[in-house]
């Protein structure tokens, strides 16, 4: 690969006309202050231990002070915590290499939320947005020796109903809670904290992000941001911005390595101050960055220093760079206009989930807990997450992540389901957090979109608000609104993030108060809180499905991690307690009942709930796929949980897929068979998000449960690629004549030869309908260099099978599957572990029958 220098034109930091040795030049200390600390409730005098990053709930639980929050009803008892207010503090010791810095910065990078900060005793911060990075100069504050660092945390609720019980109005908001009504949308802090229809009340405090003392002297680079202004298969530009902070004017030198080779060297005039530098340059025969399925998640390395006229450096910067150009395309056809995101000039259809945060307490979410569940999202085949605004602005690793998974990124900003008020204070704080956190985040090839909240704009015109939508406060309400909105966000990313699209709300047409079918995105709500029947997703398809969704239980094993054996009945006040939306448990058995026949005991329960979660969300997602390209995303409610609940998720609390996520990662595969029957006939797509053309025989073998084939025909297909296409129509009056339906089954697949491509098998009548037998299912099981090999048999239709082994935690390779007779269906996990035949364990649906 060749690297060609184009317009090398200003950049960065400052060698000054110094006398200084280069050993001076080049000083730069860093004093990492996290780990163990003390913490107290502020009006007691006991300190006890806390670790930073961390929270006042865990710290507590880790003193034996509160039991698990998430075990059984504790949440209820742990309100007060919220409630207090608490000191944190840390003794440390600074050396003459510390001390000889031009500048000393403490650095806090997330304090929660509202906190006073002491250094030595002096007041050096009052911080109220969690959101929100604080850098605090501190060195005349620093002494030779000794240092105590003390961070008193104000209680949210304590700080801000005060202010709410002053306002000449109320600001209105989807919650229920009055306390929540209060605070959520006063204070900027995760909204989440403070309950919603899937999490619970934790009113958190704490350092929750790292602490560390940095020194430095003459100038610093405060941010770069790299990103591809053109490209294609023969050369890409790259713009390059940089910010650098001097202590006093002079020259200095801005040097660019790009993957370890320079490419960039030239001189800089540095003014006292923030300096803003701009260059380009170009490669030449580039690597895509592509979203998961597409292509590759090629990253190259840019190493950004400036360089004194000594040759020391006095800053660097270093950042990945995944060249892409992503476009929200909304043209206008003869249905309204459309919505889609177009990578380097590819259309693709979005396919993935929303994420929430995952846990209340956010230091216990590890690398490994990050890794898993962004690798299960691309192991699913999605290629993107919205990060939904009621929760944090992730860290950064979550985003590294995505990136080399590529996994593209819907970010919303944090602001979800209330209005906000339109104090110039807090107008200026919001502004100040969407500075810190585009600019944190832009280099990230994954980010593909900035939307500035959820649900707003669709409540504001719906029913639930009419009241304050017609008050005499109507004009200031929409005034804060578009303050934030319509001018603050879309400023912030127009000038820090260029190229990325802003979306104000989701969802919304973009042509009316009111979402819409035919314009922008959709959130569709008519199944769950509708009771509407999965059918309906068949007629509810919008050109861009950004949220739907359906409750399941966990799994029984996740379920004994947080009950006693008294708590297992769904109406249970244990299972009521991890239960959060006001209609759950009841609409879960009402669907079921439509559908399933009512499972014998506690344990099926949760079993067949999950497999009913699974068929509606299939069902949502192959009617949005088949629309392609009228629509052109799916994104389901929701990936992942906070704690251990039953949810929307596809992952539990604990990591372990869903009978959801299993169904998932079929309906998102890139080649897809989807069928349908409507009026008694049966239609069958395939749906292809391939870039090539495809040929293949699709075939199709109606047989009864035993195996036994009883009708079989093929066709010869050629399918565009990138596209949705309806295939021969079947009719079934006269296709099942002389059938009993309830005993058959229909396979159709997609073959190229000897591959199977997809495969998709359709039943004639519910599940509760089927006339299934008890099976006979062996198994096999080989050791393999990374882990075993499961194989089964059957001699009838086992539907739905769910494999489990005692004490392992790892996701296998398909689960709740339907095992034909005749057929041998290979599962692989990876384990460490021997695994015999007898240490797996099987659930069908036969098995869940009284009889």
């Amino acid at each position: 690969m060749n690297f060609v220098k184009q317009s090398l034109f200003a950049f960065l930091m400052i060698a000054l006309h110094t006398t200084c040795d280069v050993k001076q030049e080049q000083q730069r200390t860093v004093i990492d202050l996290n780990g163990q600390w003390e913490f107290k409730q502020a009006d007691e005098s006991k300190w006890m231990t806390a670790e930073v990053p961390g929270t006042v709930h865990t710290d507590l639980l880790a003193n034996q002070k509160i039991e698990d929050p998430f075990y059984r009803k504790n949440e209820f008892d742990q309100q007060w915590i919220g409630e207090a207010d608490w000191e944190y503090k840390t003794s440390f010791e600074v050396d003459e290499a510390l001390l000889s810095n031009d500048v000393i910065d403490l650095f806090f990078e997330g304090l929660d939320t509202y906190a006073d900060v002491y250094l030595n005793g002096q007041k050096v911060q009052t911080a109220d947005n969690m959101f929100r990075s604080w850098t605090i100069s501190s060195k005349e504050h620093l002494k030779l020796g000794d240092n105590e660092l003390r961070v008193y945390f104000h209680s949210a609720l304590k700080k801000t109903i005060p202010v709410y019980d002053t306002m000449r109005y109320q600001l209105p908001t989807t919650a229920n809670d009055q306390a929540e009504k209060k605070v959520a949308m006063l204070s900027r802090k995760a909204p989440y904290h403070y309950g919603w229809d899937w999490g619970p009340r934790f009113v958190t405090m704490g350092i929750w992000r790292p602490v560390k003392l940095v020194g430095w002297n003459r100038s610093k680079i405060n941010h770069i941001h790299a990103r591809a202004s053109s490209l294609n298969d023969q050369k890409a530009t790259v713009d390059l911005t940089l910010e650098v902070n001097s202590l006093q004017s002079g020259q200095a030198n801005l040097v660019v390595s790009l993957n370890n080779q320079e490419i960039v060297r030239e001189s800089l005039q540095v003014e006292q101050g923030v300096n803003t530098f701009n260059t380009q340059f170009e490669i030449s025969d580039p690597q895509y960055w592509w979203p998961n399925g597409y292509g590759d998640q090629y990253l190259y390395d840019v190493k950004v220093q400036l360089v004194s006229g000594s040759g020391a450096i006095l800053s660097e910067k270093e950042t990945k760079l995944g060249l892409r150009i992503v476009e929200v395309v909304q043209d206008p056809d003869d249905k309204g206009s459309s919505f889609y995101f177009k990578v380097n000039e590819v259309p693709v259809y979005a396919k993935g989930a929303n994420y929430i945060p995952q846990d209340n307490f956010l230091s216990r979410v590890t690398k490994e807990r990050y890794q898993h569940i962004i690798r299960s999202a691309a192991q699913a085949n999605m290629n993107m997450i919205r990060v939904w605004g009621g929760g944090i602005y992730e860290e950064d690793l979550f985003y590294q992540l995505c990136d080399e998974y590529g996994i593209m990124v819907w970010q919303d900003f944090m602001f979800s389901c209330s209005m906000y008020p339109g104090f110039p204070q807090f107008l200026e704080n919001v502004k100040e957090e969407a500075i810190q956190n585009v600019k944190r985040l832009r280099n990230h090839p994954s980010i593909a979109l900035w939307c500035g909240n959820n649900e707003l704009e669709m409540i504001w015109a719906g029913r639930r608000w009419k009241e304050a939508r017609e008050s005499v406060y109507s004009d200031e309400l929409m005034s804060a609104y578009n303050q934030v909105f319509n001018d603050i966000l879309p400023s912030v990313v127009a000038k820090h993030h260029a190229g990325i699209f802003y979306w104000p709300s989701s969802p919304r047409s973009g042509v009316a108060p009111k979402q819409n079918l035919t314009h922008g995105d959709y959130h569709y709500w008519g199944v769950w809180w509708g009771k509407e029947p999965f059918e309906r997703y068949e007629n509810v398809v919008p050109r861009f499905m950004s949220e739907f969704g359906f409750q399941s239980f966990p799994s029984f094993e996740s379920v004994k991690k947080y009950t006693l054996e008294e708590d297992w009945d769904i109406y249970s006040e244990v299972m009521k307690a991890h239960q959060r939306s006001w209609i759950g448990n009841g609409t879960i058995e009402e669907y079921m009942k439509r559908d399933y026949i009512v499972p014998k005991d506690f344990e099926s329960f949760l079993y067949v709930g999950q497999l009913l979660q699974a068929a509606g969300i299939q069902y949502g997602i192959e009617a949005q796929r088949r629309a392609k390209p009228y629509c052109m995303g799916s994104l389901y409610w929701q990936l992942n949980d906070c704690w251990p609940v039953a949810s929307w998720s596809g992952i539990d609390y604990y990591g372990k897929w869903k009978a959801l996520h299993y169904a998932v990662k079929d309906a998102f595969e890139p080649v897809l068979v989807s069928t349908s029957i409507t009026n008694d006939t049966l239609k069958t797509w395939v749906v292809s998000d391939q870039m090539e053309n495809l040929q293949g025989t699709l075939s199709y073998k109606l047989m009864d449960f035993t195996g036994k084939i009883i009708k079989e025909t093929r066709d010869e297909i050629q399918q565009t690629a990138n596209s949705s296409q309806l295939q021969p129509k079947i009719p079934l009056k006269e296709y099942l004549q002389g059938v009993n339906k309830s005993k058959v089954l229909l396979k159709v697949t997609l073959a190229q030869g000897e591959k199977i491509v997809s495969e998709k098998i359709q039943y004639f009548v519910k599940p509760k309908d089927l006339g299934l037998e008890k099976p006979t299912i062996n198994v096999e099981t080989e050791k393999m260099q990374e882990g075993v090999k499961i194989s089964l048999g059957t001699d009838t239709l086992a539907k739905n099978v769910y494999l489990k082994i005692a004490d392992e935690t790892g996701t296998f390779s398909d689960n709740y599957f339907d095992l034909l007779p005749g057929h041998t269906q290979e599962v692989f996990l990876k384990t460490s572990s021997l695994i015999a035949p007898g240490d797996v364990s099987i659930i069908s649906l036969a098995d869940t029958y009284e009889n």
